[in-house]
């Protein structure tokens, strides 16, 4: 795919070609800020340390209100072909961390471990088609295709269905809606009503949401000064999953600081990796190795500094050919978790994706 598409509920970006690409971040920024270009679209990897996949594109569209195909081919049948690692494994180590998590001496309070399913499709499958199905089934999410070209990686494609919002910027105004706290959604009406209490009652998911939330407050007051943040958090449901989520609003100090280079600071949150960041940043390398752009960031940001990011989760990295792709889920790990729950949120947030497929899951 030579492009990139956002389409959120609010408006769509669509982007096609490549004026210069960006493996780093800084240089995109400074090439804004200096006025080479008017807009940069692209991701943000998990581990900042890594190549960005971010560009200038040839040319740009923005349209206000959500993205409805106007067709939606049949996609090739997919089926899941190995799991990394298996579910016992997965469970395994989890039940070790959480051992680790409680350990008096452990600087890490919450770590976030990601498993990750291989799917074969019988034919190439087109980014824009799987978007369009990702959008159809989930008209509430922001759906995502971000060419990783410029990453070092000539033709992957990065898809997705996020439900989180990292921040968006428009003018001095910046908002943000982190997710953290997550249960799977259940069939029976009453039991699925009862599991949407428990996951607001519950102070595991309560104390993994508040690592969130007081990282974010840590990092934006600085460049904000006082944030609008509630109480407590509120429910936001997916066909598939529960989860905590708090709204967050806040005025720029320096009208200067760009959406991008908000996700930049923001990125990656507690959500996605754990808390303290840097150690949770190595812990995860240690046992998944290079997650790529799942965890990441997608968005875009104007030459007035205007834009949006969105969590790269829900997601899944198709290889050039199209026949391939490797799609994620992962759950916040904290001394109290539940390694059999941890592996059913997996599964219920793989399920995101690769329900749109028409793809099964492996329980």
């Amino acid at each position: 795919m030579d492009g990139f598409l956002l389409a959120t509920p609010a408006g769509v970006v669509r982007a096609t070609g490549t004026r210069i690409a960006f493996d780093d971040a800084g240089a995109a920024a400074a090439a804004l800020r200096a006025g080479d270009v008017e807009l940069i679209v692209g991701a943000l990897p998990f581990d900042p340390r890594r190549r960005t996949a971010l560009s200038a594109p040839a040319q740009a569209v923005r349209t206000a209100g959500p993205w409805r195909p106007a067709a939606l081919p049949v996609l090739p049948q997919v089926r899941v072909v190995s799991e990394m690692p298996s579910a016992a494994e997965h469970v395994a180590r989890v039940t070790k961390l959480v051992e680790q998590l409680n350990d008096p001496g452990q600087p890490l309070r919450k770590v976030v471990l990601a498993r990750s399913l291989l799917a074969e499709a019988d034919a190439p499958l087109e980014p824009e088609v799987v978007a369009a199905h990702l959008v159809t089934r989930h008209p509430r999410a922001n759906v995502y295709a971000v060419d990783l070209t410029p990453a070092g990686r000539p033709g992957d494609t990065l898809l997705g269905a996020t439900p989180e919002v990292l921040v968006a910027r428009h003018g001095r105004t910046v908002t943000l809606k982190p997710l953290a706290g997550t249960l799977p959604r259940l069939a029976d009406p009453d039991a699925d009503a009862a599991q949407a209490r428990e996951l607001l009652a519950s102070s595991k998911n309560r104390d993994e949401h508040a690592y969130v939330i007081d990282w974010i407050r840590e990092q934006l007051t600085p460049v904000c000064g006082e944030l609008d943040i509630p109480d407590g958090p509120e429910l936001l449901q997916t066909p598939e999953v529960w989860h905590l989520a708090t709204p967050i609003t806040a005025e720029l100090r320096d009208p200067e600081i760009t959406a991008l280079d908000l996700a930049v600071l923001l990125h990656p949150t507690p959500a996605v990796c754990g808390t303290p960041t840097d150690l949770a940043l190595d812990a995860i390398a240690d046992l998944e190795g290079d997650r790529g752009f799942y965890g990441g960031a997608v968005g875009w940001c104007d030459a007035r500094g205007d834009g949006e990011w969105v969590v790269a989760i829900r997601c899944a990295e198709l290889s050039a050919d199209g026949r391939s792709l490797r799609a994620f889920g992962g759950g916040g790990i904290v001394a109290a978790s539940d390694p059999q729950a941890e592996l059913a949120e997996t599964t219920a947030k793989l399920r995101t994706f690769l329900n749109g497929l028409q793809c099964a899951v492996p329980e």
